[in-house]
């Protein structure tokens, strides 16, 4: 009778299951169909026209269009530049917002005004911004105003190697604001409790500070993850701020592949689509691994 009893809640168990399973995936049937044509689709599709020497009666050249941009100077410059733009505004926005973050956490005045300041950029037109930073860095501009008033020569600011300087600035003046929320959601997830003890204990504000970025650290690796993405995305800004083909030092990929476009070459546009792509993917992978272990690491 008991195993009669425990296979019938077992049966009644597993239907439950089947019945929530159906009912997910009928909720979930229409955004999985739109990623699938408008995501995955595409994306094999271009896969497969890398491999291809043109869209129209292509012929299969398997490695050629990537061998060609590796052998490209206007690649490896786009590359190098993206990377370094990279390496250099995801640490310093992930410093400067989590410094943000730690500040607006205290009890200060017009926090709450702060807070919305910090927003602001992220709810502001691209078209917008763009004119913005145009007046502040035109030739004629308002930093070239400064910088006569203070007895220094005007700068090209989007023609010289400043322009690089300029666009860390505009990205970090972009996502700060959407940074600091992230991290001060996980501030005030991390309980008090463990500030007081170490208060008791004489801790003093070093290592408080080492709790707080204990605690934060799953946050930080999707902060930086999400940051890193946002790099990637910097090019919209860039193009509309300096063109086609801007200065060197702010020559990006996603140029490289926008004048590929332009000018039809869809073979190698997909093959550097493809490609970076597949160092976004590998940057990710790390950051997954590098957070796992130290998931586990806590929870020994």
């Amino acid at each position: 009778m008991e195993e009669r009893r425990r296979y019938v809640k077992l049966a009644s168990y597993q239907h439950w299951l089947r019945k929530d399973w159906a009912v997910a995936c009928l909720f979930l049937a229409p955004s999985i169909i739109g990623f699938t044509l408008f995501y995955l689709l595409p994306f094999l599709m271009s896969l497969l026209y890398s491999l291809m020497d043109g869209t129209v009666n292509g012929q299969f050249v398997g490695m050629y269009n990537y061998q060609e941009l590796l052998a490209s100077d206007s690649f490896k410059k786009a590359t190098m530049n993206t990377f370094t733009f990279s390496l250099v505004s995801v640490p310093l926005i992930l410093s400067l917002s989590l410094g943000v973050a730690l500040l607006l956490n205290q009890p200060l005045f017009l926090r709450q005004w702060l807070r919305t300041a910090y927003v602001m950029p992220l709810v502001v037109p691209v078209a917008s911004t763009v004119l913005m930073w145009q007046i502040l860095f035109d030739w004629n501009g308002t930093m070239n105003g400064l910088r006569e008033l203070l007895g220094y020569e005007r700068i090209d600011w989007m023609k010289s190697e400043a322009a690089r300087y300029v666009v860390v600035l505009v990205y970090v003046w972009k996502n700060l604001g959407y940074n600091v929320l992230l991290f001060l959601a996980g501030l005030q997830q991390i309980p008090k409790d463990y500030y007081e003890t170490a208060q008791i204990e004489g801790a003093g504000g070093w290592t408080q500070f080492r709790i707080t970025l204990i605690y934060l650290t799953p946050m930080m690796f999707f902060v930086t993850l999400m940051s890193l993405i946002h790099s990637f995305k910097v090019f919209r800004e860039t193009y509309l701020i300096a063109g086609d083909y801007p200065h060197d030092s702010i020559y990006f990929l996603q140029h490289y592949m926008n004048n590929r476009f332009v000018s039809l070459d869809i073979p190698k546009l997909t093959a550097a689509a493809s490609l970076m792509a597949g160092g976004m993917l590998m940057l990710v992978f790390v950051l997954f691994t590098i957070e796992r272990k130290h998931r586990q690491y806590m929870e020994q």
